[in-house]
């Protein structure tokens, strides 16, 4: 089926050229109805140094910009012809079908939630972003959408996470974790210790705490932490995993054994790079608000924002808003789970 996804020109730091290009193996590999968002003249000036594999691409002039280091909020509302808030216009409006945008996250997240509103019963969104893990991949929710958290909005990611890692993945009831400081119930802030009762008594397959140095182990499939936290966490593994590999080619590239051994080794550490980049996995879903938006890592490059653009494709294919729906508004109305939150 095709689909009309809507892309946020202006958002990343190497836009507006690495976004066009993206469009561009999106539309070629996808077969999906690309619309390019942003100042006009700029899009019209890349297709054309790409004539002759370009195609044909819907056009909207958005002739603001919202930059990294502006406030999200602020930017939003007064910006009101910027790529990202003419994006969530049209998603609103229905005239497309999903937005892709790699720009200032606080405002995509911002935006989707101003204009869109969320999904009935759920009460706060949540970035999730896929890792990989030693047994596959895991769903890490949230980092960066919501830093202020109360119990009921941790316990919502959960079943979001369950239901997105269910539907897109492929996978019958998966399991889902806790971030916290140690294994034990007791251990973690008061929030996490009342989250960690809302789980147990829940029909989710809840798996207890997972420590900081599981993430990529595989032993859960969702793993769940407030926006902070989990953001934190995700520029840490970032910045250790581009350290270790500068480390160890610059240890490998000393003496003539070392270089050989580089040689021999170079296919085995491009597949280990693709494993571990970001760009592989496109962008991460902003569950939670009533339409399908993607936020892509800052930095993406033209493949990222064609796998960002696909990972939007998968989300409509499987109608995943509609079950988080049900799914939130089933849990959260059990006895069970309002019994505690009353407590």
């Amino acid at each position: 089926m095709s689909y009309k996804i809507g892309l946020d020109i202006s958002g990343g730091d190497y836009a507006p050229e690495a976004i066009i290009m993206g469009a561009i193996l999106a539309k070629k590999e996808l077969k999906q109805d690309i619309v390019l968002i942003g100042v006009r003249d700029e899009i019209e000036k890349q297709l054309a140094l790409h004539k002759g594999s370009a195609g044909e691409f819907n056009i909207v002039d958005a002739p603001e910009k919202i930059n990294m280091g502006e406030s999200p909020v602020s930017a939003v509302r007064r910006k009101k012809n910027s790529s990202i808030v003419v994006g969530m216009d049209l998603l609103k409006n229905k005239e497309i079908d999903a937005f892709v945008s790699c720009g200032n996250t606080g405002a995509v997240a911002g935006a989707a939630t101003l204009r869109l509103g969320l999904i009935a019963g759920v009460e706060r969104p949540g970035i999730a972003l896929l890792l990989p893990s030693k047994t596959g991949l895991s769903l890490f929710i949230d980092v960066g959408a919501n830093i202020d958290c109360k119990p009921m909005h941790l316990f919502q990611y959960g079943i979001m996470a369950s239901v997105y890692y269910n539907l897109v993945l492929n996978k019958e009831n998966p399991n889902v974790g806790l971030l916290n400081i140690g294994e034990e119930a007791s251990k973690g802030l008061g929030v996490i210790k009342d989250l960690h009762k809302l789980f147990s008594a829940s029909p989710l397959n809840f798996v207890g705490n997972v420590e900081a140095k599981e993430i990529f182990a595989g032993k859960c499939d969702c793993i769940v932490c407030d926006g902070f936290v989990g953001n934190v966490a995700l520029k840490v593994a970032e910045g250790s995993v581009e350290t270790v590999a500068r480390f160890l080619m610059e240890a490998m590239k000393k003496g003539i054994l070392g270089k050989l051994g580089l040689l021999f080794l170079l296919p085995n550490l491009k597949k280990f790079k693709r494993k571990l980049d970001y760009a592989e996995y496109g962008g991460a879903p902003l569950l939670g608000v009533d339409g399908v938006v993607i936020i892509g890592h800052g930095r993406s490059n033209a493949l990222a924002v064609k796998n960002a653009v696909k990972v939007a494709v998968r989300e409509l294919s499987r109608d995943v808003t509609k079950a988080i729906n049900r799914r939130v508004n089933e849990i959260c109305q059990d006895s069970r789970i309002r019994q505690i939150l009353t407590v």
